[in-house]
């Protein structure tokens, strides 16, 4: 499966920046960097109590509406009840649909999430849906984040997050 995720996000990546007479300028491209809060859902909610994390983007607008990027970051989930913390790092591609330039938008990260400190667990298949307001420089949007991780264990969180954008 990792394999399969790497060629995918390989395969995007190149088709998204072989187009002719792409241009990187501060109107189409941003790093965004932000924090994320959750509340753990499902059998997470068992071993933790919340989540607070980091988010880091760097995206490009392929066209007014339509962005794609890498997501990265660092999610930790706090331990409960003699639980130890958990760690989840996420490395994904996304697609954003923005209905105007200041507004509505819809967005999904696709990749791995690795995990930390769990026992005999690296991690697996993470997906992260939201949908938000964003203007020029600020992103507020609503997720529901879920990584379907070795041995029948998935990691499910649903949270808020706020990133600030960097052109350049």
């Amino acid at each position: 499966m990792k394999k399969i995720l790497l060629v995918f996000s390989v395969l995007a990546t190149g088709f998204a920046f072989s187009q002719d007479n792409i241009e990187i300028t501060p109107e189409n491209s941003w790093f965004k960097t932000g924090i994320t809060i959750g509340a753990p859902v499902g059998d997470t909610a068992d071993f933790s109590s919340f989540t607070l994390g980091a988010d880091v983007r760097a995206q490009y607008l392929v066209n007014p509406n339509f962005g794609i990027g890498v997501a990265s970051g660092y999610n930790h989930f706090f331990g409960k009840d003699n639980f130890d913390d958990l760690g989840l790092i996420p490395l994904a591609g996304f697609a954003r649909y923005y209905a105007t330039n200041k507004g509505l938008f819809f967005g999904a990260d696709f990749g791995y999430g690795f995990l930390t400190n769990a026992n005999d667990n690296s991690g697996g298949v993470y997906v992260n849906p939201h949908i938000g307001y964003h203007n020029v420089k600020w992103n507020f949007y609503a997720f529901y984040q879920n990584t379907f991780a070795e041995n029948e264990f998935d990691i499910q969180v649903v949270g808020l997050g706020a990133t600030y954008n960097i052109m350049f």
